[in-house]
């Protein structure tokens, strides 16, 4: 028996599959971890990307001709959100996100206010930063943004100010990271003089993207 024992001590076969039981675990959770947060890196970019593209596009669309100012149009602004659509592609993001477009002008008192909105995405959210008429009289409303560092606009002129919402669906560590929803903003002043009325719809129409 005692030479038995010293047997088993002595052999080493079978350590290396005793070690790997012990390993391979903790390094598949390691490797699913890093893809987890890739994944959600690489969601956070994206969702950056749409608010800065509709932002950017919302700035750049009007239309006119010499004798007039230019008029933004319900169906420019459908087609911001049909940008939207393709710059998300595969995000399910009609579903579970939504784009709040924003146009912060001067109000007739000198302050800031919420001219207009329109909505993309059944996400039930709504801003954080006001409604469209937020800001109507008075110069209270201090813009939109985080608080202290509130975006303006000035005289004459309008900024398109987006947010972007999107509920996360993570990969592989759902009960770990728990309901995740990522939200990013982007304001572009418009690029040239423009009619700032709202309500121009007119041949061919676009369906009003409304917010409520």
């Amino acid at each position: 028996m005692r030479a038995i024992v010293r047997r088993l001590r002595r052999d080493r076969r079978g350590a290396v599959l005793v070690e790997m039981a012990f390993t391979v675990p903790l390094l598949v959770l390691l490797g699913f971890g890093g893809i987890e947060i890739a994944n959600l890196v690489l969601v956070h970019t994206r969702v950056s990307q749409i608010a800065l593209g509709a932002a950017d596009n919302a700035s750049r669309i009007a239309t006119g001709d010499s004798l007039s100012q230019p008029i933004i149009r319900e169906i420019d602004i459908n087609e911001v959100f049909s940008g939207v659509e393709k710059q998300a592609r595969n995000m399910d993001f009609e579903r579970r996100g939504r784009v709040i477009l924003s146009s912060l002008e001067r109000n007739a008192d000198g302050g800031q206010w919420i001219h207009w909105q329109r909505c993309y995405g059944d996400l039930g959210v709504q801003s954080s930063f006001g409604a469209a008429g937020a800001g109507a009289t008075g110069n209270v409303f201090p813009g939109m943004g985080p608080t202290g560092k509130e975006v303006t606009a000035a005289a004459g002129t309008a900024v398109m100010f987006v947010e972007v919402y999107y509920d996360y669906q993570p990969l592989l560590y759902g009960k770990w990271l728990g309901p995740r929803r990522i939200h990013t903003t982007a304001a572009f002043n418009v690029r040239e003089a423009r009619d700032l009325r709202e309500g121009f719809n007119p041949t061919p129409t676009g369906t009003v993207a409304s917010c409520t």
